[in-house]
């Protein structure tokens, strides 16, 4: 296949379809539907900050549409999925165990996500609490004592949760199930029975250039020194490895306006044709979480989408430009702006703080029903009654500006 020609609003577009964000649903989602996305997206990145529903639950309402946040939990706990650092922390399907389980059996090279200072110090108590779990059956970290204030004033984090902790990034537990999203940890030796590691054992390369094939496949069309980051890979020897990947016909280059050569996934060989004659259309219009694979990878998604983010969730009110838990909103294959929020659950509230456009985006009776029904959308699926909005551009929603009501789910 002879190298193409592509404008940015086609690799756009691509990116998009590769991802599952480039038409709306088309039809209700079912329970199964849980785990084929997260096998599109490889990795879903779990954070539990829930001023509105928290992020892995909204990565897949923005491409599910409605469907009940259970569902994700049912998954974790019916065993499909599992939980351990990809990207970040991450859900991902327990079937790719393989990929990440080096990483286990070499925690000290994990950073800060694993102490072995403390380790040491506490494998009598650590040993102790293997023993609990191997005999008492899954524990939280909840079903142990409080913790004390410190000396700083700040509430330490209780020993057995440092334990679980650092026996879940060593792989000798894992995640079965979250209660009011806290972790349950069973023994991995129980929940992976027929795992063996002499005989199962991935070397580390061949496990990590499967990640690279995850990725590329997830992202659909990318530029050579975005695939590392998907898994957080230290720096791969790419050109080689590209190389070979065409010669296997696993990728094809194309060249892209303004972002020169990126490569497209073998997956979306059939939308090369629609995507460079202009016919493969964004129709989906999306409310997205700050942890989406599409804009996780901060300099991608400013490369890509000319949308610059930054998470103000740890900055100082005063110095925060946008807002604290601030959401991009995809509108027909574009990142148009963005928007600070949060659900009032007991009122049925959903207040926007402020809505933002980005710049030189034109606001269009087709952006402002798009968007409209996209927020509605996201709040009739958390419960909500009621849109308000404290601040928005003049000349958006001008016929509500202040709100809308909205059916309940």
């Amino acid at each position: 296949m002879s190298e193409r020609k592509l404008t940015l609003t086609a690799a756009r577009h691509l990116h998009l379809a590769a991802q599952g964000l480039l038409k709306k649903p088309r039809r209700r989602a079912q329970p199964a539907d849980v785990l084929s996305t997260i096998q599109r997206m490889s990795l879903l990145q779990i954070d539990t900050i829930n001023v509105v529903a928290r992020s892995p639950y909204l990565v897949l309402f923005s491409r599910l549409g409605s469907y009940p946040q259970c569902w994700l939990d049912d998954a974790l706990s019916g065993g499909s999925l599992m939980e351990y650092w990809a990207h970040e922390a991450c859900f991902l399907p327990r079937s790719d165990f393989s990929l990440v389980r080096h990483r286990m059996l070499s925690p000290h090279a994990m950073g800060w996500k694993y102490r072995k200072e403390w380790m040491d110090e506490h494998a009598a108590e650590i040993g102790a609490l293997m023993a609990h779990i191997q005999e008492s059956g899954p524990v939280r970290s909840a079903d142990f004592e409080h913790p004390r204030k410190g000396a700083s004033g700040w509430w330490e984090w209780k020993p057995h949760k440092r334990h679980l902790e650092g026996l879940f990034t060593a792989g000798k537990v894992m995640v079965i199930g979250r209660h009011n999203f806290q972790r349950i940890y069973d023994l991995t030796s129980r929940v992976m029975p027929d795992w063996d590691d002499e005989r199962d054992l991935l070397p580390q390369p061949q496990a990590e250039e499967l990640m690279l094939q995850n990725s590329a496949r997830s992202l659909g069309i990318f530029r050579a020194q975005w695939l590392a980051d998907y898994y957080r890979l230290r720096q791969p020897a790419l050109p080689a490895l590209l190389a070979r990947w065409q010669e296997e016909q696993r990728v094809i280059s194309v060249e892209v306006e303004t972002l020169g050569t990126m490569w497209l996934h073998r997956d979306l060989y059939p939308l090369l044709d629609p995507a460079a004659s202009g016919k493969l259309n964004a129709t989906h219009s999306a409310v997205l979480s700050p942890f989406d694979p599409v804009v996780w990878d901060r300099k991608r998604a400013e490369q890509l989408f000319d949308f610059s983010y930054r998470l103000e969730c740890y900055t100082p009110a005063p110095k925060r430009q946008y807002g604290y838990f601030v959401l991009p909103l995809l509108h027909q294959g574009k990142l148009v702006g963005r928007m600070d929020s949060k659900m009032h659950r007991k009122t049925g509230v959903l207040e926007i703080f402020a809505l933002y456009m980005q710049e030189g985006v034109r606001v269009s009776q087709s952006l402002e029903k798009g968007l409209q029904q996209a927020i509605s959308d996201f709040a009739r699926w958390q419960g909500a009654t009621r849109v308000e909005i404290k601040q928005r551009p003049e000349e958006l929603f001008r016929e509500q500006s202040t709100g809308w009501e909205i059916d309940a789910a």
